[in-house]
């Protein structure tokens, strides 16, 4: 079907190679929704280039989110299905003044990126042994690419396009939506379910592909905040209380060898402190939480009040408080209930002569957050590579193949509801 009508992947190419120069790190410590104004003129763009192929409904709302509807091409009851992507990048690395490279066809071997000493190596991603011929996107080496999520936004925005120079591949009403800082949690935030009004969702967010997620973790923040007293220290004998030695007690004796980042993977948990800050008066650790069995979230919280119980023993007149709060619920549960969602995804690389598999999110997308509110979302892969990295990169010919099994999909769920 698609193989009939190929993706135009200059266009495809140019799209990205726009999209990525247009910084939108989110700011978790913003004010403002979105975070940044990156976003927004990320979101402008998206909205002009969609009216320009001709869909009238596109829009930017008061939050910064883009709609938009490809208006189906056949007659009949058939479900509106949702595809989303993020307009921010992650703030982990710069994500502005980024200068992308072409690699037209990838011949194979380690990538050495031109502002810096920096090299992709095979060996740390081995992934590039199966991409000889692909057409790469890497940075210069000083900044992330913006893969994640611009490769899903201009695999979206090229599917839209496709599907309106092709009124002959057969769909139902398919809506658009582009969120704002998913990076920070907040990409749900604002979104509207009843405006939706579709059926399934499926968020492009995901590295390399033929991959459905269809699970994640499930997260939680902790805010760990000491309070001590502050004196000069050459006056400080029986008066001074240090915040900082408190927490930085604390964070010691957080599990290392386990229930770490470091030394956990695949569905193992952890707990993660991130962000560190402070001085003798005040001082405050951020930790996340992450398990696929929220249970356990409860266990790690535990965990944490005891070791502030202890800090606080071991450092007299420090107080500490650890404050929760909901970040998201592991997807799974929600999808068991629309068992289809997952299994057109998966037909439609079985259709497309191309393997696929199931895998587990260790982290969130806004599907996650949308599948808990009542509209089932997993994830699919949609070319990254490298992600929150300098070191990132993404293959077009991926995000050609990501649009190509959409259009399969697409026509699975008219099928079905026609039939």
């Amino acid at each position: 079907m698609s193989t009939k009508l190929p993706v135009n992947r200059e266009r495809l190419l140019n799209r990205f190679l726009s999209y990525v120069q247009i910084g939108t790190s989110a700011d978790a410590d913003s004010s403002t929704y979105p975070s940044t104004p990156g976003q927004l003129e990320l979101g402008k763009l998206l909205v002009e280039e969609l009216k320009s192929i001709g869909l009238q409904d596109a829009h930017q709302d008061e939050h910064g989110l883009v709609w938009a509807t490809v208006p189906a091409t056949v007659v009949g009851p058939v479900p509106t299905i949702l595809f989303n992507s993020h307009l921010d990048t992650s703030p982990e690395a710069p994500g502005s003044g980024v200068n992308p490279q072409v690699i037209a066809d990838y011949a194979g071997g380690d990538i050495t990126l031109p502002s810096s000493e920096r090299v992709i190596r095979v060996k740390d991603c081995p992934a590039l042994e199966k991409m000889l011929g692909h057409c790469l996107v890497t940075t210069d080496g000083t900044t992330l690419l913006g893969g994640d999520d611009k490769a899903g936004v201009a695999a979206i925005m090229e599917l839209a396009h496709h599907l309106i120079e092709n009124p002959s591949l057969p769909h139902g009403p398919v809506r658009i939506v582009f969120t704002c800082d998913e990076e920070i949690g907040l990409g749900a935030k604002h979104f509207d379910l009843q405006k939706a009004n579709a059926e399934a969702g499926y968020t492009l967010d995901g590295a390399g592909h033929g991959e459905v997620e269809n699970e994640n973790f499930s997260a939680d923040q902790l805010v760990v905040q000491a309070t001590g007293y502050n004196i000069h220290p050459a006056i400080a004998k029986d008066k001074m209380i240090n915040a900082s030695r408190a927490i930085a007690n604390l964070v010691a004796q957080l599990p290392i060898s386990e229930m770490s980042p470091e030394a956990t993977e695949g569905k193992q948990g952890f707990l993660h402190p991130y962000s560190i800050q402070g001085g003798v008066g005040e001082a405050e650790c951020r930790i996340l939480l992450r398990d696929f069995e929220t249970a356990r979230l409860d266990e790690y919280a535990s965990l944490v009040q005891k070791l502030a119980a202890s800090a606080e023993a071991q450092f007299p007149g420090v107080r500490i408080r650890v404050n929760r709060s909901r970040q998201y619920r592991n997807m799974a549960e929600s999808l068991s209930r629309s068992p289809q969602v997952v299994d057109f995804a998966q037909k439609a690389f079985k259709i497309l002569g191309r393997a696929c598999h199931l895998g587990s999110i260790r982290g969130g997308t806004d599907g996650a957050m949308f599948s808990e509110m009542g509209l089932p979302t997993p994830n699919l892969s949609v070319g990254q590579h490298n992600i929150h990295s300098v070191l990132e990169f993404a293959s077009i010919t991926e995000m050609e193949w990501a649009i190509e099994h959409a259009i399969v999909l697409l026509d699975l769920w008219q099928r079905h509801a026609r039939s």
